[in-house]
Parts: structure tokens; C-alpha cells; sequence
């Protein structure tokens, strides 16, 4: 149900008067709120399953594992370690302060705002809001109206089982985003495109509020002449046709040596056959595309050597996995990012041209690489801007929650998972404390002491 402008005023104006209180900062509150969040997700899991499969026609054992599998593990790190997080950490002081001691403390922003997107609208809006509820913020959030079911179910989950001042879910569209943005949010956290990111940041800059972008881009997959083709292939098919391709870490092309480009292209076709069958629109397996308008969008850029898929059927947002061969980098294909199941194959011959066509084309936010040569490993590292970086597979650095996840450039600023979505939430206070003992002259004017003297004299304090 889409709140009215004045009531998300209202809402927002008594979410900063709870935050002023001080109830969120305890941090035995934060913990049983995480607790809460938990228990309010595992009990509601059958409803998650079933509002996700009418939204997107995710398949039960891909929902689970990314929506609601990925989301406990990290509440239940965040109940863990908390304590730890929360904790004063001593730094040390230069001798020129003596006596004196130095500590930082986390604290929170106060009422934050997060966006969420479509794609993973549970996991995307519930891995921001662990970090904010164990950072000790008031939270409004904004599930996507594109994926209405899983929305109108956070909102009920979240309204049951939290005190609105606390934590509240606002429905709506484009809208009601434009109306959270006019408000002085104390931190935002938002998900999705990188033209609606520019939007968001702008607002931002209004009041100074510092943010979080999640983006996306192209993120390349490069597969080397060294690596064992069938399981590349597998674990690239795996990555990319999960959820219907529409995952913003998915590989968006590959990038193949040209010697064993047949060879990979077959191992992509059987991978495919192997998933889902020789007709995919009959797996059980197999996500649909979220509206029509994003069918349309993703069947227009479907052209060239087709060489698995490529075709769709409007009616049931069904669009086959589909691997387009000889590819170039000035293809129509090759300008934006895909978010559906179609994977561009270009072939390669010579590696620095590679990673100078790579480099030249904003910094995406994954970067994959299938390859046994350590050195060439060490180059593509080194040498390619990216996120983040998953080696000899794809998406499984997201599920590591020691891993910080973000974006570089125009893929996002800003990183969250485990640690990184407390610290993200969190303003890092400086304190200096010093002893009431008599103060060095020469620390204040008129002053009596050379300059040489007083810089031989802080050299020596450090």
C-alpha cells in the first residue's frame, strides 16, 4: 500500500525523535532486534518462497539459497560479533600529546534510508538493514513496486514485528522515492541502476547525507587457453542463467582465447542442456524475467550468431538461456548491461589487447577469470579495476561475508557484507583524552622557541 507524502513526514520525524531517545544505541536491543529480524524471516519462510516465485518465477532452491539462506548466515555473524564490533578501539597517541589516550568509537547515523531493488528484493533490502539495525540506526525502507508480492510481504513481516519508529517499510514508486529523498535522511543506502544512482547521490548532496551505491555494469568474464574448460563452462552457465541472468554480479560477456573458443562455446551449450533441459521453458529450475517491459528490452539486443536459445515467449516472461558467439566489442550488445539471460562471447588472441579493452570501459563491478597461469592470475588482478574479483568461478564471492562487497566508479561506492554492513552504517568517532597536568610553554604563544629548535623537538616526540 503506497503511503501518503505527509504520513512518510510523519513517519520520518517520529523515527528521528526514537533515534534521539537513545533506545537503538543498547546494544543488547540491537542484538534482539537482529533476533527478531531472524525469527520473523525462518517463520515466514513459505510466504518468501511463494511471493518470490509469483514475482519472478524463482525456483525454490535458488530463492532459498539467495534470499533467505545468505540473509540468516549473516544475521546470525552480526549476533556473534557485534560485541566485538561495538567495542572502543584503543589507538595509539604521538608522545607530543602526553598524557594523553586515543580510542574510536562506532556510533550510529541515525535514521537511515534504504532503496532496494527488484531482483533479490528480500536479500537486497535485508543485508543493508542487518547492518543498520546492528549499527544502532532508526531504518525506512523502499522495497521495489516491480517485484509487488515479495514487497507487500517485507512490509507485513517488518510492520508485525517492529516498532515503526524503529524500522518501516514504505511502498510505492518512483514517487514515494522521490518524496524519501527530499528528506534529511542521516545516511542512504541504495541498490540498483547507475542512472537512478546519480539521481540518488544528488539528492544526497542536497543535505550532505553520505551514501552507499550499489550499482552494476558489465562485468567480464575472461577464460584463458590453460583452464579446464568443462568445469569453466559449467560454473560460467551456473553464474550467469541463475535467476534469468538478472543479478548484478552475473558475467555480462565472456572473453575467450581464440584456441579453444568452439571448444568453450560447446561446453556452454551442453551446461545449458545439462540445467535445464533441452527445452528450459519446462524446468522447474529455471527463473522468468521480471516484466514485460524488461522481456522486450532483453529480446531486442538478441541478434548476431546465435549459438543456444534466443527465443522467448512474452506471455509467460520466459526467455531462453541464450550464448551469442563472434561478438564485437562495437556490437550494439556490448553498450549496456544485460541483466537477462543472454551471454556475449568474444574471442581473444592477444592479452594486453584484452585488458586494454577492458580497461577503457567503466570499472564493472565483477571481474572473473578462469585460468591455471599464476602469472597471467597476478596480471588480471593487478591490472583490471573491479569490485571485486572471484577466481576460477563466479558469484561465489558474495556468499563469503568476510568479503566486503561494492562497487568501484560507476558500478557503486561503498561496500557491506558482515563487518562491512556495521561499519557502513556507522560513523567512526575520533576521541582524544588528555591528563590536567601543567602544559609546555612553548606550546603557546608568544612563542620563545626557534623554529629548528621545535622541529628537532617534534621529531624526536614523533
Amino acid at each position: 500500500m503506497e503511503m501518503k507524502e505527509s504520513d512518510i513526514v510523519n513517519n520520518f520525524q517520529a523515527q528521528r525523535a526514537w533515534f534521539r531517545s537513545g533506545m537503538t544505541r543498547n546494544i543488547e536491543f540491537r542484538i534482539e532486534s537482529l533476533r527478531i529480524l531472524k525469527n520473523a524471516i525462518s517463520d515466514s519462510e513459505p510466504e518468501i518462497l511463494e511471493a518470490l516465485r509469483q514475482d519472478m518465477g524463482k525456483p525454490a532452491v535458488e530463492a532459498w539459497l539467495s534470499e533467505i539462506f545468505m540473509t540468516i548466515r549473516e544475521i546470525e555473524t552480526a549476533v556473534r560479533d557485534l560485541p566485538r564490533w561495538i567495542r572502543p578501539k584503543t589507538v595509539p597517541t604521538p608522545l607530543a600529546h602526553f598524557p594523553a589516550k586515543s580510542r574510536i568509537l562506532p556510533e550510529p547515523y541515525g535514521v537511515a534510508l534504504i532503496l532496494a531493488p527488484w531482483n533479490y528484493p528480500l536479500r537486497l533490502l535485508a543485508g543493508p538493514l542487518i547492518g543498520a539495525l546492528a549499527a544502532g540506526n532508526c531504518v525506512a525502507m523502499k522495497p521495489s513496486e516491480i517485484a509487488p508480492c515479495t514487497s507487500s510481504l517485507i512490509a507485513r513481516i517488518i510492520r508485525e514485528n517492529f516498532d515503526q519508529r524503529h524500522a518501516a517499510v514504505v511502498e510505492g514508486g518512483p514517487e514515494t522515492s522521490r518524496a524519501l529523498l527530499e528528506l534529511p535522511f542521516d545516511y542512504i543506502f541504495y541498490t540498483g541502476g547507475t542512472r537512478i544512482g546519480r539521481l540518488v547521490m544528488e539528492a544526497a548532496a542536497k543535505n550532505l547525507a553520505p551514501v552507499t551505491l550499489e550499482l552494476g555494469g558489465k562485468s567480464p568474464c575472461i577464460v584463458d587457453r590453460s583452464t579446464d574448460i568443462e568445469k569453466a563452462a559449467r560454473r560460467i552457465a551456473w553464474g550467469k542463467f541463475f535467476n534469468a541472468g538478472q543479478t548484478c554480479v552475473a558475467p555480462d560477456y565472456v572473453c575467450v582465447s581464440r584456441e579453444i573458443e568452439d571448444d568453450l562455446v560447446g561446453a556452454l551449450s551442453r551446461a545449458v542442456s545439462e540445467f535445464y533441459g533441452e527445452d528450459p521453458v519446462k524446468s522447474p529450475d529455471y527463473a522468468r524475467i521480471v516484466n514485460e517491459r524488461h522481456f522486450d528490452r532483453i529480446m531486442g539486443i538478441i541478434r548476431g550468431d546465435i549459438a543456444a536459445g534466443g527465443a522467448g515467449i512474452r506471455a509467460e516472461k520466459y526467455i531462453a538461456p541464450t550464448i551469442i558467439r563472434n561478438v564485437s566489442w562495437k556490437d550494439g550488445i556490448m553498450e549496456e548491461e544485460i541483466f537477462g539471460p543472454v551471454l556475449p562471447v568474444i574471442a581473444y588472441g592477444d592479452i594486453d589487447e584484452l585488458i586494454g579493452e577492458i580497461v577503457r570501459r567503466p570499472k564493472p563491478l565483477a571481474l572473473y577469470l578462469f585460468t591455471d597461469d599464476g602469472k597471467l592470475r597476478d596480471r588480471i588482478v593487478r591490472d583490471i579495476p573491479a569490485g571485486g574479483v572471484c577466481i576460477n568461478d563466479t558469484l561465489r564471492h558474495l556468499s563469503n561475508p568476510h568479503l566486503p562487497f561494492g562497487g568501484v566508479g560507476e558500478s557503486g561506492m561503498g561496500s557491506y557484507h558482515g563487518k562491512k554492513s556495521f561499519a557502513a552504517f556507522s560513523h567512526f568517532k575520533s576521541i582524544m583524552e588528555r591528563g590536567m597536568t601543567p602544559d609546555l610553554p612553548l606550546a603557546y604563544p608568544p612563542y620563545k622557541t626557534s623554529l629548528p629548535a621545535l622541529k628537532r623537538i617534534m621529531r624526536w616526540l614523533g
